[in-house]
């Protein structure tokens, strides 16, 4: 869900690009400062998501690492911790057994670091968030390099960026249990909807 959420960004940043340009006055000067500034655009959030998704990764370790210490300093508020760090539905309904059993398997795992560290796979992670979101630009942008019609070419970009929103509601439905294709017209619908404000707001 978190990647598709960036991808929707990433959409909706290069449309509030596209949608102020006017086909009727634009010259190939103009159309290539719209690519430039979509691009450049896209790979500046491209690199805050990455620190984000690493920023992420130092607080999921070091709630980790909270929770299994205050586990085995404090026995007797164990079982409520474990509960406490499993999503609700699983919390709620686990018997006491099985958390004692989750607890004694807790307190028989290796010592946990002193500190959250980033390892080799969260930078490989924060690289293909970068990639994705920014690469998510170019089939928007593709239409305005292969042709020099620029009509032609905003309204197919405007296709494929309408396509790729429909694709993202779409899969945020299935993983969400909803109505796929319901999601995917409301996600079109909404994003067409923020451009429009972002465009209106000077973005």
């Amino acid at each position: 869900m978190e990647r598709i959420s960036e991808v929707l960004f990433g959409l909706i940043m290069v449309l509030t690009c596209t949608g102020t340009l006017s086909v009727a006055t634009a010259d190939r000067m103009q159309i290539r400062t719209m690519l430039i500034g979509a691009l450049g655009c896209n790979l500046a959030w491209g690199i805050i998501d990455a620190g984000m998704f690493l920023m992420g990764r130092l607080h999921e370790q070091g709630r980790n690492i909270l929770i299994l210490r205050s586990i085995r300093e404090s026995p007797q508020t164990a079982r409520r911790a474990i509960a406490n760090a499993l999503p609700p539905i699983l919390g709620s309904i686990l018997p006491q057994e099985q958390l004692e059993l989750i607890r004694k398997r807790l307190t028989e795992s290796p010592d946990p670091s002193t500190y959250p560290i980033l390892t080799k796979k969260d930078g490989i992670g924060a690289i293909a968030v970068c990639l994705l979101v920014f690469l998510s630009t170019f089939p928007v942008t593709i239409p305005f390099i292969l042709f020099d019609d620029a009509r032609f070419a905003l309204r197919l970009s405007n296709l494929i960026a309408i396509a790729m929103l429909f694709i993202c509601g779409y899969l945020i439905g299935h993983y969400a249990g909803l109505r796929k294709w319901i999601m995917g017209v409301s996600c079109v619908a909404i994003g067409s909807a923020l451009v429009l404000v972002a465009i209106a707001l000077g973005g």
